[in-house]
């Protein structure tokens, strides 16, 4: 019987090559997803045991001026140099090095900043007794030496195209300078190597940047010959103050190490879950070709069992077939896989991120889980036509009919099909009616009720397919109305075929959906609570320098404008998030109808509350309320307004005036700004000429406001339409297998038209419309069930974003339609044109 399966195999090369297409581009991204993230993760663990690998000790400071306790606010702003001196004098201590860094951010000659904003960072050069940092390595110049001059990496200095003694204008919270280039260097910093910058400033204008002059955020420790470092470390944290911790290098780097696997690991689970939807879509592709190969082979199978085969070696031998296809298309897609993996990476690299150099990790369970899944996945799709052909009785091979589905087995599958879709169904209906927590609940139904839409396609086709037969008829007269007859003719045949563009378009429609609307209602949100004409922050998200709202008052033609200031408040023992904006100003820059009271109360010791929170506190106009703020003084407050819910601000309000005098360093998010006259080109340059043109802030107007809000909706949809299309292909290829098949099960009937009258042109249009019906038929299928799951996790979100309304994008929805229709005519190409070559004579003498 291997043999037999072998030479069935070796003579049907064809018609199973699309099986093998589907199965390799699902074991490809596999494979690809598993060695591209091992690859990077054994990058990165080899970078980041090299960046700490002379590093004893590793010593991390947070600012303690802020803290609760009195005691601990002694503790300062970081390490002071007292303590480094300490450190140093230990035994085992060869050297120590502070370390004082922030955000820094380098303008090109243009003005714009380099880099992407969350990795742009400065540090401190920290010069050894032999006047070089060993963290760096300079290719030209020298650190800087003196508080005006600076040091780049070499990838910033050749983006901005800058040269030993150019000058260079850099932002950092505080307002841009400019300094002079004293040098070019080389770096393993994972900031640089994020695709980043990195600014080097002597260490007394670094300390004045980020911490306080004497002080520094952090210290590395290298130990001397044969000194232990964990008896270094137990050393260096006796004389550590309460804000700063240590731990040795290696088991920093282990941190980096297991932190960046956490980060691959995100990654890892987004690609896989789009190659199990590829290969979920090719199992109806191998099930279909089995399925067909089967029923041509009815009479070969049956002298198989007239000749003494059992149906457990029939069974079998389909079975080898499967596995050798299976075994075949897994080979060539990890080799495909491969490729992939190093296409992804050079595709990040293209987009800005530095990989680092390694090479390519093929590791045992990479190829093991591609051999498994593409040979497991084939043979379970097998399974059922396996089952079949065991089931065809040996009195078959006295008969030239192919064996066809009996009306009791499609009774039964339509039968077990509605229940499955019912129980589907009544979870999602469930899932969507518990809000936020029915999410979980209405996935299982969603996945269970798509299993029923597919066990039902057959049964859907004959009456779907049914209402267009009419235009058919109309439109391209008799062949039309074969087109129409041959899509019903096999309804399982066209179920199996339709599925798998049913389940991508679901997909791809529910994504859609979602997208706009959640697009929409960011839009209707920023739209009904902005008054502001501009939002100016920070390119990296860092607070503004607290002489920026100054400035910007000051800007010509600013009618009003008001810092969003984050404060921590306690209230009985409970810390609340709180906006310390300007008084007088917000009511113009944010809509804030109010409930009660008035917010021209924050111009006194007022506070004003967002309208459930004072609900939910039984808070009302005129109350006191006692508030802690972060530096441990109390005070008395009114609620002097209450106001209604708006997502740009927190749920209480202060002023700044009051705010400030507790605040060392205060955390300024945003600045709103409402210009006389509106929006315009000439007033947002007079907000960036006030700003001293600072590449790090960002001026955004109304329509920047909801990009920056609604952008990540659109980057997301455009990365799943892109993995989707895998799907989609396999879709095709599914068309395709189908239409092949069927011309060969019907040469004689497509010599039979020939013969009548039925020209070679008629005949194309004929495979072609098929192939069209079919393929919107699945649309029309993914379409509805994608619009039902999409309203459905609509109202497990709309609770927690106000305005969201479903809105069904009917232009993207006619273009998936008309992809479909595309899909089948191009599917229908070769088909149609081995349709049309057939010679009518060999045709009408064929079985």
């Amino acid at each position: 019987m291997f043999r037999t399966a072998l030479r069935t195999v070796l003579a049907h090369k064809a018609r199973l090559l699309m099986t093998v297409l589907a199965v390799m581009l699902g074991v490809a991204f596999v494979s690809g997803t598993l060695v591209f993230t091992d690859t990077l993760g054994n990058a990165f663990r080899n970078q980041s045991a090299k960046s700490y690998k002379d590093v004893a000790v590793s010593v991390h400071s947070y600012d303690a001026r802020e803290s609760d306790d009195q005691e601990a606010r002694k503790d300062g702003p970081g390490l002071s140099q007292a303590t480094m001196d300490r450190i140093g004098a230990l035994d085992g201590v060869a050297t120590v090095t502070g370390r004082a860094d922030g955000f820094a951010g380098v303008a090109d000659p243009d003005g714009n900043l380099i880099g992407n904003g969350w990795t742009n960072t400065g540090a401190n050069f920290a010069p050894g007794e032999n006047g070089q940092d060993a963290a760096y390595t300079f290719t030209e110049g020298s650190g800087p030496r003196e508080d005006n001059q600076i040091a780049l990496d070499r990838e910033t200095a050749t983006k901005g195209e800058y040269k030993v003694g150019d000058t260079v204008r850099v932002a950092t919270n505080a307002p841009v300078k400019e300094y002079t280039l004293s040098g070019v260097f080389t770096t393993e910093d994972g900031a640089v190597n994020a695709g980043g910058s990195l600014v080097l400033f002597t260490t007394e204008a670094a300390q004045k940047l980020y911490v306080e002059p004497g002080y520094y955020r952090d210290a590395t420790v290298t130990a001397a010959s044969g000194a232990s470092d964990a008896a270094l470390l137990s050393g260096i944290k006796k004389l550590l103050p309460e804000n700063a911790e240590a731990q040795t290098g290696q088991a920093l780097a282990e941190e980096q190490a297991a932190s960046i696997e956490r980060g691959l690991s995100s990654l890892n689970q987004l690609l896989l879950a789009f190659a199990a939807i590829a290969l979920f879509v090719g199992v109806f592709l191998i099930s279909n070709t089995f399925t067909m190969l089967v029923a041509q082979r009815t009479k070969e199978l049956a002298l198989l069992r007239a000749v003494g085969a059992s149906r457990r070696q029939v069974k079998r031998s389909v079975l080898i077939e499967a596995t050798l296809v299976g075994i075949i298309a897994s080979v060539v897609g990890f080799a495909l896989g491969l490729g992939l993996a190093v296409g992804l990476r050079g595709l990040m690299g293209a987009f800005g991120a530095k990989i680092p150099g390694g090479p390519l990790v093929v590791s045992p369970t990479a190829i093991g889980s591609a051999l498994a899944v593409g040979v497991l996945i084939t043979v379970i799709a097998a399974w059922l036509p396996a089952r079949r052909a065991a089931k065809i009785p040996p009195v078959a091979a006295m008969s030239s009919v192919h064996a066809v589905a009996t009306t009791k087995s499609l009774v039964i599958r339509n039968s077990i099909g509605g229940f499955i879709a019912l129980i589907g169904t009544a979870g999602i209906l469930a899932g969507a009616s518990q809000g936020s927590d029915g999410r979980f609940l209405l996935g299982g139904g969603a996945f269970i009720a798509m299993i029923g839409v597919i066990v039902l396609i057959p049964l859907l086709s004959r009456p779907v397919i049914a209402l267009v037969r009419p235009l058919l008829i109309g439109a391209f007269g008799v062949s039309g109305k074969l087109a129409s007859q041959n899509a019903v003719r096999n309804p399982r045949r066209t179920g199996a075929t339709a599925s798998a563009l049913a389940i991508g378009l679901t997909l791809v429609t529910g994504l859609t959906i979602l997208g706009v609307t959640l697009g929409q209602a960011i839009d209707k949100m920023t739209t009904d609570n902005i008054k502001a004409d501009y939002m100016v922050s920070m390119a990296n998200g860092s607070p503004l320098d607290p002489s920026v709202p100054a400035a910007l008052e000051k800007a010509s033609g600013v009618a009003a404008a008001s810092p969003q200031q984050a404060v921590d408040l306690e209230i009985k023992g409970e810390p609340f998030p709180v906006s310390a904006v300007t008084a007088g100003a917000i009511e113009k820059l944010i809509n804030l109808p109010t409930v009660s009271g008035s917010l021209n109360s924050l111009s006194g010791d007022a506070i004003a509350v967002e309208e459930d929170t004072a609900k939910s506190k039984g808070w009302k106009t005129g109350d006191t309320v006692t508030v802690k703020y972060v530096d441990g003084k109390s005070a008395d407050l009114k609620v002097g307004a209450i106001y209604r819910s708006n997502e740009f601000v927190s749920p209480l309000l202060i002023s700044k005036e009051l705010a400030n005098p507790h605040e060392i360093n205060p955390f300024i998010r945003e600045v709103w700004v409402k210009t006389d006259g509106g929006a315009g080109a000439a007033r947002e340059q007079a907000l960036v000429d006030a700003l001293g043109k600072n590449p790090a802030i960002k001026v955004m107007d109304q329509q920047d406001i909801r990009n920056e809000y609604s952008g990540f909706i659109s980057t997301a949809l455009n990365i799943m339409y892109g993995l989707l299309a895998m799907a989609l292909i396999i879709a095709v290829l599914g068309v395709i297998n189908t239409l092949a098949m069927s011309v060969f099960e019907r040469q004689q009937e497509i010599g039979m038209l020939r013969a009548i009258g039925l020209d070679r042109r008629r005949v194309k249009r004929m495979i072609r419309l098929e192939a069209v019906v079919i393929s919107l038929f699945g649309a029309l299928v993914g379409i509805g069930l994608g619009t039902f799951l999409a309203w459905a996790i609509g109202q497990t979100i709309k609770g927690s974003l106000p305005g969201y309304e479903l809105v069904l994008p009917w232009d993207r929805i006619a273009l998936f339609l008309a992809l479909a229709g595309l899909v089948g005519v191009l599917a229908s190409l070769w088909p149609a044109r081995s349709a049309a070559k057939l010679n009518m004579l060999t045709a009408i003498k064929t079985e």
